[in-house]
């Protein structure tokens, strides 16, 4: 089985940062894209910014200039820097990864439990 765990969430002033990292456990073939989204209360599930296996990179409008995905393939783990956080950065953070669970299997999306972050003073 191949549960996603986040971490590094929590309660954070304004203009401050936090890093997000999330990783798989359980048997694990390949991993292909990686994503953060989040979903604040009486909103829509948006995304937050994705990352292919190759490294590129895709950011929403409301995010670019303030937050850096990146991932560490020897650890299949996955982060999201923030910075410079905003009252609305305020939400639940859950990560998404493609996996291939063995060879010759189709990729399918694995999502964690969420971590929430919230930015008050």
């Amino acid at each position: 089985q191949v549960q996603l765990v986040e971490s590094g969430g929590g309660l954070v002033q304004p203009g401050g940062s936090l890093r997000l990292s999330c990783a798989p456990s359980g048997s694990i073939f390949r991993i292909n894209a990686m994503g953060w989204y989040r979903q604040a209360p009486g909103k829509k599930r948006e995304l937050v910014a994705t990352i292919t296996s190759d490294g590129s990179t895709n950011y929403a409008d409301s995010v670019k200039g303030r937050f850096t995905i990146s991932r560490d393939n020897a650890k299949n783990t996955v982060y999201l820097r923030m910075n410079s956080l905003k009252p609305e950065d305020t939400a639940v953070y859950s990560c998404k990864i493609e996996i291939k669970r063995r060879v010759g299997q189709s990729y399918r999306d694995y999502w964690g439990q969420g971590t929430q972050v919230t930015v008050s003073s």
